[in-house]
């Protein structure tokens, strides 16, 4: 069992960055892909990026690709996503989730944290 919270949304010009947490417990989470996926309102989850629990490779969305960062400290049981160049479209509820795979869909990870909303005003 892996519980998931994230933090550090918020309200930022765009331009401006934000560095997301995600605080996992459970004593697996080192054997988990970690991800994160978005929600704007009226629109469906979309993948944002992941991360391989053991090789550390990263995966992400076209549209954030350049801008934000995945990384994750097995030791802390943390993963996080910096996220730099915000634009006002990236304004989202954004969840982490945790799963044995790498999707880019959201049904197949196991486990997701309750979200946190950031705001890129234009």
């Amino acid at each position: 069992q892996v519980q998931l919270v994230e933090s550090g949304g918020g309200l930022v010009q765009a331009g401006g960055s934000l560095r997301l947490s995600c605080a996992a417990s459970g004593r697996t989470f080192s054997s988990y892909n970690m991800a994160w996926f978005r929600q704007a309102p009226g629109k469906e989850r979309e993948f944002v990026a992941a991360i391989h629990w053991s090789s550390g490779s990263t995966h992400y969305a076209d549209s954030v690709k350049g801008r934000f960062t995945i990384s994750r400290d097995n030791a802390k049981n943390t993963v996080s996503l910096q996220m730099n160049s915000l634009k006002p479209e990236d304004t989202a509820v954004y969840y982490c989730a945790a799963g044995r795979g790498i999707w880019v869909t959201p049904t197949p990870y196991d486990y997701w944290g309750q979200g946190t909303q950031v705001t890129v005003s234009s």
